[in-house]
C-alpha cells in the first residue's frame, strides 16, 4: 500500500537523473511487511551537434550546411539536406538534428543564413558615337564597379568599334551584380 524509494524519488513523480544509478523501493502492504526491488536507469550522454556559424550569403547565392558532432544520423529542418547546395531568398534559422542510433538519444543545434540584398545595377543608357569619339560610362547604384574590356568607371575611351560593355557592381555587404551597355561606333558615309 506504499512505497518508499531512496536517492531522494517520490513514487509516481517524475525527475530528471544525471547519472546512471541504481534506485531501490521498499514497498509496504496493509499488514505491515515489505519487501524491496530495484531498478538500474541508465543516462546516456547526448551526442554532439554542431550546425556550423552564422553566415550571410547574397539573394541569389547557393549556400550549403554541413553538419558536424559525433551523432550517427543527421537531420536539417526546413528541407535542407546535408552538404547539398540550396538558395534562400530570406533570412532562415536552420535547426539539426543529430541522434544516437544506439540509444536514440537526440540533440540539436541552429544556424542562421542571413540574405543579403544585391545592389540594383545600372550601366546608363546605350550610346551611339562617331569614329574618333570618346565616350564614358558611368554605373549607378552600387558602391564599386569593374568594367569589362579595359573600361574604368567615369573615364573616358575611344572604341574603335562597335561594342557591348559589362560592368559588376559591388555593395558594402559584398553582394554583386551585373548590366551592360551598348556603345555603337558610326563610321562616316
Amino acid at each position: 500500500s506504499t512505497f518508499v524509494w531512496n536517492n531522494g524519488v517520490t513514487q509516481g513523480s517524475s525527475f530528471q537523473p544525471l547519472t546512471t544509478k541504481t534506485y531501490t523501493v521498499s514497498g509496504t502492504d496493509a499488514n505491515g511487511c515489505n519487501s524491496t526491488d530495484q531498478v538500474i536507469v541508465t543516462v546516456n550522454t547526448l551526442p554532439n551537434v554542431v550546425a556550423g556559424a552564422d553566415m550571410d550569403i547574397c539573394l541569389g547565392q547557393l549556400t550549403t550546411l554541413t553538419a558536424a558532432g559525433n551523432a550517427t544520423n543527421y537531420t536539417w529542418d526546413n528541407g535542407v539536406s546535408d552538404g547539398v547546395p540550396f538558395a534562400t531568398s530570406i533570412t532562415t534559422t536552420y535547426t539539426l538534428t543529430g541522434t544516437n542510433a544506439t540509444t536514440g538519444c537526440q540533440s540539436s543545434d541552429q544556424v542562421v543564413v542571413s540574405v543579403l540584398a544585391s545592389p540594383t545595377v545600372n550601366a546608363g543608357l546605350d550610346r551611339t558615337i562617331c569614329v574618333g569619339e570618346g565616350v564614358t560610362l558611368t554605373a549607378s547604384g552600387a558602391t564599386n564597379y569593374t568594367w569589362d574590356n579595359g573600361v574604368i568607371q567615369g573615364n573616358v575611351f575611344y572604341p574603335t568599334g562597335s561594342a557591348s560593355y559589362t560592368v559588376t557592381g559591388t555593395n558594402g555587404a559584398g553582394c554583386s551584380k551585373t548590366d551592360q551597355v551598348v556603345v555603337t561606333v558610326q563610321t562616316p558615309i
